[in-house]
């Protein structure tokens, strides 16, 4: 090959390397998503889709909420993909979500899917309340298993429970919400005076209860079922309890941030979250997913988790969720963490 054509080659190269990285769409996509599920949610979509490019933007629930309802006015995302739907009806009362209706959407459970058309976010799974429990810490200090919320209440679990802030953690929403919806306000919050009083500490992420307790740091923490069947299965000692009353739940949702510059890549990355591929993604982190049929039992938990789930009321969650929170606060935070 003579030096003519190495240089006709040559810029031919480099005319068409600008158009490829220009073809390649780069989306921020704010998320609540564990971060250890991160790297494989990107990949995955990435795979079907090597066009779009996933830039994580990732805190807890409730920062994350705080985060996005600050930049109101300058919105800095382009999608949320995994945030608690009730967080999701917030940014969605203040104008700030692009309702769209992704392909194939008419497949999910309804509960999981926002009920105006066109909807506004769309769920991708359900986290729903549980206790772990140290088998070996609780033998240790002659601890019954609790079987119930109001256990909790008991004066021998005193100093030995931890619990996710509600403020910050949507773990943490969630059960103040399940109770709520459960037994009514004032039953609830007479309920959390009295747990209050054997509360160790309210930690700032939802799943840290569990590891907690799998790390023998506490008897009781008040969770979600995942990180306590991930601890069992690295070989914590500790049992995964629904309580007798129901469990609260939230779904992890998705919807796209309005005027976006990228929406049509939103849209697909909105698509692509409905899919059967993705729930069976989602499966792998999660017992309950929105796609119907998908599901597979994960070990160490029930196969009728479903079954345990309130009739949760999201909407009115989300109305309610400021006057909640103010009140919590006034009434628990000083036992909270320090924010790191």
């Amino acid at each position: 090959m003579n030096r003519r054509m190495l240089l006709v080659l040559a810029g031919a190269a480099s005319a068409v390397l600008p158009a490829i990285a220009a073809a390649e769409t780069q989306l921020t996509v704010y998320t609540a998503i564990e971060a250890v599920d991160l790297d494989r949610y990107k990949a995955t979509f990435e795979k079907a889709h090597p066009d779009i490019k996933i830039n994580w933007v990732r805190d807890s629930t409730g920062v994350m909420t705080a985060k996005l309802l600050a930049e109101k006015d300058n919105p800095q995302a382009d999608v949320v993909w995994g945030l608690a739907a009730t967080s999701l009806l917030l940014l969605k009362t203040e104008g700030m979500l692009e309702p769209y209706q992704p392909k194939g959407v008419e497949v999910l459970d309804k509960k999981f899917v926002d009920k105006d058309k066109p909807p506004s976010w769309v769920g991708m799974d359900a986290y729903v309340a549980a206790l772990c429990y140290n088998t070996v810490e609780g033998e240790k200090l002659g601890l019954k298993a609790p079987t119930s919320w109001d256990d909790l209440t008991k004066p021998e679990y005193k100093g030995h429970i931890v619990m996710p802030n509600p403020a910050s953690s949507g773990t943490g929403f969630l059960d103040v919400s399940g109770w709520m919806q459960m037994w009514g306000e004032e039953k609830a919050w007479g309920f959390m005076d009295k747990l209050h009083e054997n509360i160790s500490a309210y930690t700032h992420s939802g799943s840290k209860p569990c590891k907690m307790a799998g790390a023998g740091e506490a008897v009781i923490g008040v969770s979600f079922e995942f990180p306590g069947a991930k601890a069992r299965s690295a070989g914590a000692p500790i049992d995964i309890i629904f309580p007798s009353e129901g469990s609260g739940w939230e779904a992890e949702a998705t919807a796209i941030i309005a005027g976006t510059a990228n929406l049509e890549a939103a849209k697909t990355l909105v698509d692509w979250s409905v899919t059967k591929e993705a729930n069976e993604m989602y499966n792998a982190g999660y017992a309950v997913v929105a796609y119907p049929g998908v599901a597979k039992q994960v070990e160490h938990l029930p196969s009728d988790i479903a079954s345990k789930m309130i009739d949760n009321d999201f909407e009115w969650a989300a109305n309610h969720r400021a006057a909640i929170l103010k009140e919590w606060q006034k009434r628990y935070d000083a036992k909270s963490e320090p924010k790191s």
